[in-house]
């Protein structure tokens, strides 16, 4: 059995417009989500063997700061080809990884993680900031996965939790 959480970056500042896209901070909002979405896995005792986040600001800010939250001790890492990637690239990341991690954090950008869950799953939802879709595969090997085996655990956001966090 794999378990795949696909996360999207917490809310991120458009205040200084001299900023390339790449270098967005978390604003204050984002500041409140990841580590109150961070609480909810630590609360459910999710740990992933491995995450694997895109280098830009605001999905490694987000990505550093849940996994702190949950205690996660190994090293993130950070794969360039996640950020502006398509369905394909994300597939090949999540299908090269080591089959002895059976689950997964992939942090990144929409629309590509929408795209992706709607290619395992049916999910007619949009993945809001710092949102969480885990989607579980019946397969041994990340190789393995697909449409045939993903079944949607869960879909969660921090909105979901605290309706006064509109900032």
């Amino acid at each position: 059995m794999k378990t795949l959480y696909i996360i999207r970056h917490a809310k991120s500042s458009w205040k200084d417009l001299t900023l390339n896209d790449f270098d967005r901070p978390l604003n204050k909002r984002g500041k409140l989500n990841a580590p109150l979405m961070g609480d909810i896995l630590k609360d459910k005792n999710i740990v992933p063997n491995m995450i694997i986040s895109s280098p830009a600001k605001r999905a490694k800010t987000t990505a550093k700061i849940i996994a702190d939250k949950i205690n996660f001790s190994k090293s993130i890492i950070f794969d360039k080809n996640i950020y502006e990637a398509s369905i394909h690239n994300l597939h090949r990341i999540i299908t090269k990884v080591d089959d002895e991690n059976n689950i997964l954090f992939l942090f990144g950008h929409n629309p590509s993680l929408n795209m992706l869950v709607e290619s395992f799953v049916d999910f007619d939802e949009n993945i809001p900031t710092c949102g969480v879709v885990e989607i579980e595969f019946n397969c041994d090997k990340w190789m393995d996965i697909s449409q045939k085996n993903a079944k949607l655990i869960s879909f969660d956001y921090p909105k979901r939790h605290n309706t006064k966090m509109e900032m």
